[in-house]
């Protein structure tokens, strides 16, 4: 009786069982993106400008 065939099968199934099994699972939750928009620097050159009207019609303001 020939083993070599049999155990041939035998190690390709062992390594057929052994194979990783890769898995992408989504999340559950919705993907949140939070934008911080700093409209600071808007304000800030808005105020800017104002202040230069305010100087440059006042000269003698400071």
């Amino acid at each position: 009786m020939n083993m070599k065939p049999l155990l041939c099968v035998l190690t390709a199934a062992l390594f057929a069982a052994c194979q990783p099994k890769v898995q992408i699972v989504p999340s559950e939750k919705p993907i949140l993106i939070e934008l911080n928009v700093n409209i600071n620097q808007e304000i800030r050159v808005r105020l800017d400008k104002d202040v230069e009207d305010l100087i440059s019609n006042n000269p003698d303001l400071f």
